[in-house]
C-alpha cells in the first residue's frame, strides 16, 4: 500500500538504507562471535541460497568432511571472503595479548583477543599454534605491564599526530572506545587533554574512541582528563555538559598468576617435601 502511495518516498528511504550497509560483530558466548551484515534484500537473499545450495553439493558428493548444513555454509562464507581455508592463513593482522606464562608454561590467565575480549587460555595457546606455520607471517612483540594493575607502559611521540606504534599501544590498552557505555569499535586515537591546550602526544593523555564520541568530545561542555592513580589501569575523567563526571577505567592486560604469600609457602612445603 505504501508503495502505491507514496513510490518516490521508497525509493528515498531505500537508496539511503543502502548507503548505511555494514558489516559489523559482535561477542557470543563460549568464544564465538556473531557476524552481521546488513545489506540489500536481493544480495542478502542471493548470497543464503548460494552458500545453501552450494552445502548442499558437497553433502550430496560426499565432500563434507561430516559437517552439517549449516556448518559448511559458515565455512563457505568465511572461505569466499578471505580466500583461506582457516584464520590461521588470512593475511591480517590478529592482535592476541597473553602472558608469558598463559604462552609457554601452560598457565591459566585468560588472553584478550583485539577486538573481540577475553578467550581462554588453551584457545589462546591454539591460536598461535594455528598461526605459526609457512603461509603465515607470525610476530611475537613483549608489552610490558604493571604486575600489580596491568597497565602498559607508557610512550610518548614528541609528533602531534599518534605514531602507528603509539595508535597500536591504545589499541591493546583500551580495546574499545573509552566513552563509558560505548563499547564501539577504535576508529580514532586523540589527545585526552587537546593538543591545543599543551596535551601531550603520550599514551597516558591519548584514547582509542569510536568516530562518533571522538567529535562528541569537541562539543561545548565536554571535558576530559588523564588521571594517575597508584595500582590502576589508565583512568579518564570525563565530564559533560550538565555537570556530572564519569571515570572510564581500560581493562587489566593479562599478566602472570602471582601467588598469596601462603600459597607461596605452601608450594615452597610441597616443592621440599
Amino acid at each position: 500500500m505504501a508503495v502505491e502511495l507514496d513510490a518516490a518516498s521508497v525509493v528515498r528511504r531505500h537508496r539511503k538504507a543502502v548507503s548505511e550497509r555494514r558489516v559489523t560483530t559482535r561477542p557470543a558466548p563460549d568464544s564465538m562471535a556473531y557476524l552481521s551484515v546488513l545489506m540489500p534484500v536481493e544480495q542478502a537473499v542471493c548470497l543464503q541460497a548460494t552458500l545453501g545450495r552450494d552445502a548442499d553439493s558437497l553433502i550430496a558428493t560426499g565432500d563434507s568432511g561430516g559437517r552439517t548444513r549449516n556448518q559448511l555454509m559458515v565455512d563457505l562464507l568465511f572461505q569466499r571472503g578471505t580466500g583461506q581455508t582457516a584464520a590461521g592463513g588470512v593475511p591480517v593482522a590478529v592482535n592476541l595479548v597473553l602472558s608469558d606464562e598463559t604462552l609457554l608454561a601452560g598457565g591459566h590467565e585468560a588472553a584478550q583477543l583485539h577486538g573481540f575480549g577475553p578467550v581462554p587460555a588453551g584457545i589462546a595457546r591454539q591460536l598461535v599454534a594455528d598461526a605459526v606455520d609457512r603461509d603465515t607471517e607470525t610476530s611475537l612483540q613483549r608489552v610490558y605491564s604493571c604486575p600489580q594493575s596491568g597497565a602498559l607502559t607508557a610512550m610518548e611521540s614528541q609528533s602531534r599526530t599518534f605514531p602507528k606504534s603509539l595508535r597500536k599501544l591504545i589499541d591493546l590498552r583500551d580495546q574499545t572506545c573509552r566513552t563509558p557505555w560505548c563499547d564501539a569499535p577504535i576508529r580514532h586515537h586523540d589527545h585526552i587533554r587537546s593538543h591545543r591546550e599543551s596535551g601531550a602526544t603520550s599514551a597516558e593523555n591519548g584514547s582509542g574512541l569510536c568516530e562518533a564520541c571522538n567529535y562528541a568530545k569537541e562539543a561545548p561542555g565536554w571535558t576530559a582528563r588523564p588521571i594517575q592513580l597508584p595500582g590502576r589501569t589508565h583512568l579518564i575523567d570525563l565530564g559533560t555538559p550538565t555537570g556530572h563526571h564519569y571515570r572510564s577505567a581500560a581493562p587489566p592486560l593479562p599478566t602472570a598468576a602471582r601467588q598469596s604469600e601462603v600459597e607461596a609457602v605452601v608450594s615452597t612445603h610441597l616443592r621440599a617435601s
